[in-house]
């Protein structure tokens, strides 16, 4: 019998790592934390087929036939990743798992996704904090040279680290109604403040037997390269969930973010003022 399959998606610097380490806690969960290329494999499969003359020839007299083969293949693919995995689930880890979810939805339909989502000047506040910790260094698309308030505006670009993830949920109320019901958000905050109430939340979600995680003394699991981002972006697990102090940003940088990104409060943080 399959695992089920859990995405791990959402915004960067918004709690992921700390996600697939709590739920890599519980007992019928296999997790094992780091980013994972699957996501990207599959996508590159479906341009690899879309533009193969051969297979699309195929398409103009069997296209039935011809594009089960392409179903079956893929969900062969996606499932065979995780063969072997002896655990009721198992979670993969990709920061495009959203944008891709109507294709994953299309290959493994009983799929759920889990989406990181965090206070948007707080975002910006780790990755520049953790900037300033290794100024010698600079961003894998270069940002180093920027100002403060250039940064943010390139990191908030459509095809960059905050902005890409973000105009994924913003299509999310677009999205059917059959979509969105494979969907389960959590606020970084929440995660951090009252973990085993939100942990225990999403098991239930998730279909796993109950089971309440202990933050003050939790497994560890494999590091991921963090000197594939230049060190800009860690990816830290400790035995301990230990809530992390505010990052002071201006309030030009702070105003700029809320005005640009008012859908994303009033829909992921209503009332916040």
């Amino acid at each position: 019998m399959n695992p089920k399959f859990i995405g791990v998606t959402g915004l960067p610097r918004a709690g992921s790592t700390l996600l697939c380490q709590l739920l890599a806690q519980h007992p019928e969960i296999q997790c094992e934390g780091h980013s994972s290329p699957l996501c990207n494999t599959l996508l590159g499969i479906r341009r690899m087929i879309s533009d193969d003359t051969f297979y699309l020839s195929q398409l103009d007299n069997s296209f039935d036939t011809s594009y089960t083969h392409l179903t079956t293949a893929m969900q062969g693919f996606l499932r065979g990743w995780n063969q072997g995995c002896q655990k009721k689930a198992v979670v993969d880890k990709n920061r495009a798992w959203l944008h891709a979810v109507e294709l994953l939805l299309n290959i493994e339909p009983e799929a759920k996704l889990v989406v990181c989502i965090r206070e948007l000047g707080q975002i910006y506040g780790s990755i520049e904090a953790q900037h300033q910790r290794t100024i010698l260094l600079d961003f894998i698309d270069h940002l180093a040279d920027y100002d403060r308030f250039g940064r943010a505006d390139i990191l908030f670009a459509k095809d960059k680290a905050i902005g890409a993830p973000l105009i994924s949920l913003h299509a999310v109320p677009d999205l059917p109604k059959q979509v969105q019901e494979r969907l389960y958000f959590v606020r970084f905050e929440d995660l951090v403040e009252r973990p085993t109430a939100c942990m225990s939340h999403l098991y239930a979600w998730l279909g796993m037997s109950p089971f309440e995680i202990n933050p003050e003394k939790l497994k560890t699991g494999i590091q991921e390269s963090d000197s594939h981002y230049h060190m800009k972006y860690l990816h830290k697990q400790t035995e301990r969930i230990v809530k992390p102090h505010r990052h002071d940003i201006p309030p030009r940088i702070q105003a700029q973010i809320e005005a640009a990104c008012s859908w994303f409060y009033q829909l992921y943080y209503p009332g916040k003022k």
